[in-house]
């Protein structure tokens, strides 16, 4: 492998013959290539409508996809337009006979042409890019040449080179690759395209149909992998997954707000982002209130699911007399024991509620429809709908199979001992029921403090009243904290279509965190999604994450440490200090005088004292999700939002307090494992009371 700076560099075989030095015509193709996308943009701009449209609503539709385009377009001053390079030895696709002649290709984040519509760079996701991140010394895939491009402040400054197919030349680890993983975090998540590893790219680009599953400590990826499966999907299925839609899930709004540039920084801006609470909102119904860690257990486990679906169904009455229908002079009888056969096959299908409750009419109409012809009549599907809509029928329904309200039967079975017991029986306990009830119960839907619990047992409800609307692709992060009915809250969201599971077992902070995949794949409803492990870690220094996996054997017994492949001499700085408060604002001066973004993080009792001291030390902070800048690069962090969060360097603030801020122990060990791994460059950890022993 040669690497090449401005001023240096041996030439590679595809560059011979040319007077002007490799880097000056790699930054001519770079200005070439932005006039090029330039224009592409332009045309798009300059689209005349006005002749093509049928009528005005056709005209927002094409407008809008042409916004969309214009968008995608953008050219982003300090995101590189390529990152790489390909020479294959033989054209793509063409056999591999002696003389035939190879091509060369520029790698970046969308397909770039020129005015005869030749490429001048190809998208990443492209089976043609494919090589740049599989090729190696080992299995060259046709490349002769793989280089890549180190730019600074969005100007191309360097090249690197490594001739796969070249016996001679040995492989080596990539510096500029080294240096693109390390390059200082400031503003929000960036994409990886330029630095997606043989694994990861596996998963990215594996098919639509099937689910998939990845375990992943601190920094290998997780996160930045489902996301680029998103846009790899997008591209290789745009048409389908553009009547289907796509989401991603994650655990809070600082999170999604922290990632929610790396896709459009890819072209994509059609995907939608949401927690699990905007999952399972509903107009009217607003969280107001919390549970007890033990009441949440309950209200999460899966077992609700049947207590919920009995209390649905229990609503069905068989008939206790015959149905007259009357149609002009006639009338037409429909006897119990028919009313109740029909009540029975509905029940026996095991259908929605409400469509079951639309389907009685139709039956029931059915019925006097045969009625009808047996006595002579030519009755027609007019007639036939005429006589479900009629009075008398809609009234037996309405009698038989009364309208359900999700929200109205929660408040019922969380309000009603004697209603939940009756549906409970034989499979809550006692004491789970008690725990269940609301200590004093709510009048009126809007006046209860429904918890965020409450609102996925409404989600679960009103699905078995009507059928949730399924997306074509979900990609669901930090999935190890959900409980088993949030699991099936976002399984209800893509039935249909396939589903990306991100998340680390040893980061499960809530009390109901999932113990393993399988389990929580099957309350998913995607119990055949293929498991991926990702355990080498690019993001934290083996000397940080080395230190946080001492806690491994006490949070998650069996699971692999990452193996860390940046070693970072001096990244761990563990110091006891008497004046805790005092030091930590030390240390975040300090920390200040480093390049990147700087995280302090601290259990949540003790953020209002730390902020005081910042603002006395006239130290400015942001809060999570808000947008590190140049001028202002120091987080004020609460240890229950660090999940999912980077920083250049993190000072941590009495990891005790973090641990005993948990509901108990072994999920305080939990939070404090995501808290010390969080750091991309050094780890300052300070203390006043002792360390968990499992740390020393």
């Amino acid at each position: 492998m040669s690497a090449h700076a401005p001023e240096a560099g041996s030439e590679a075989a595809s560059d011979a013959g040319s007077g002007a030095h490799p880097l000056a015509r790699e930054q001519a193709h770079l200005t070439a290539s932005r006039a090029a996308l330039r224009a592409m943009r332009e045309d798009v701009e300059a689209l005349d409508i006005r002749d093509v449209t049928a009528n005005w609503v056709n005209s927002i539709v094409l407008q809008a996809q042409i916004d969309d385009r214009i968008k995608a377009l953008a050219d982003l001053a300090h995101t590189p337009l390529f990152f790489g390079r390909l020479n294959y030895l033989h054209a793509p696709g063409a056999e591999l006979a002696e003389g035939a002649e190879g091509e060369q290709f520029y790698i970046g984040r969308r397909h770039v042409h020129d005015a005869d519509g030749d490429p001048m760079v190809i998208d990443w996701r492209a089976p043609v890019s494919q090589p740049f991140y599989r090729a190696s010394k080992n299995d060259p895939q046709d490349i002769a040449l793989r280089r890549r491009f180190g730019y600074t402040g969005g100007e191309l400054t360097a090249y690197e080179d490594e001739h796969l197919s070249d016996p001679a030349e040995a492989a080596a680890v990539s510096k500029l690759l080294q240096q693109e993983i390390e390059r200082p975090r400031v503003g929000p998540m960036r994409d990886i395209v330029a630095t997606i590893q043989p694994e990861q790219d596996e998963i990215v680009r594996s098919g639509l149909s099937g689910s998939v599953c990845v375990q992943g400590g601190p920094g290998t990826g997780k996160t930045a992998v489902g996301l680029h499966r998103v846009a790899y999907l997008l591209y290789a299925h745009r048409e389908r997954l553009a009547r289907t839609g796509t989401l991603v899930i994650g655990p809070n709004r600082s999170f999604l707000h922290y990632i929610e540039q790396v896709l459009p920084a890819l072209g994509e801006l059609e995907v939608k982002q949401a927690t699990v609470e905007d999952l399972v909102s509903r107009d009217g119904l607003e969280v107001r209130g919390a549970d007890a860690a033990a009441t949440a257990v309950v209200k999460g486990d899966a077992r609700m699911a049947q207590v919920l679906r009995r209390a649905v169904r229990s609503h069905v009455t068989p008939p206790a007399e015959p149905l007259m229908v009357v149609r002009g002079s006639r009338r037409w009888r429909v006897p119990a024991y028919e009313l109740e056969e029909i009540v029975t096959e509905l029940l026996e299908r095991d259908i929605r509620y409400g469509a079951a409750r639309d389907a009685l009419s139709q039956r029931i109409a059915h019925t006097v429809l045969v009625r009808m012809e047996q006595a002579g009549e030519a009755p027609d599907d007019r007639v036939q709908d005429a006589v479900a809509r009629s009075a008398a029928v809609k009234a037996a329904v309405k009698a038989m199979w009364p309208a359900v309200d999700p929200a109205k039967l929660v408040l019922r079975l969380l309000s009603d001992p004697e209603f939940l017991a009756a549906h409970a029986e034989g499979v809550l306990s006692e004491e789970e029921q008690r725990l269940l009830l609301w200590p004093k119960p709510y009048r009126t839907v809007k006046s209860a403090k429904w918890s965020s619990a409450d609102l996925v047992l409404i989600d679960e409800a009103a699905d078995l009243v009507e059928r949730t609307h399924s997306l074509g692709h979900v990609v669901l992060d930090e999935a190890q904290d959900l409980s088993p009915m949030q699991y099936r809250s976002v399984g209800r969201r893509c039935t249909t279509g396939s589903a990306t599971v991100l998340g680390d077992l040893a980061q499960g902070t809530t009390p109901w965190a999932t113990r393993s995949w399988d389990e929580a794949l099957a309350h998913l409803g995607k119990p055949e999604a293929v498991l991926e492990e990702l355990t080498a870690g690019f993001r934290v220094p083996r000397e940080v994450i080395a230190y946080a996996s001492r806690l491994l054997p006490s949070i998650s017994p069996g699971l692999a440490p990452v193996s860390s492949v940046r070693e970072t001499p001096g990244s761990l700085v563990v110091t006891p200090t008497a004046d805790l408060t005092a030091s930590v604002i030390d240390a975040c001066r300090d920390s200040l005088g480093h390049e990147g973004s700087i995280g302090l993080i601290a259990a949540d009792a003790r953020i209002p004292e730390l902020a005081k001291a910042l603002e006395a030390a006239g130290m400015a902070y942001l809060s999570p999700g808000e947008e590190t800048t140049a001028q202002s690069r120091l987080t004020l962090v609460p240890a229950s939002l660090a999940k999912g969060l980077e920083y250049d360097y993190v000072v941590l603030d009495e990891p005790a307090a973090i641990v005993a801020g948990e509901p108990d122990e072994r999920t305080g060990l939990r939070r404090l494992y995501v808290c010390l791994t969080r750091a991309v460059s050094g780890l300052t950890l300070l203390h006043a009371d002792p360390l968990p022993a499992t740390l020393t």
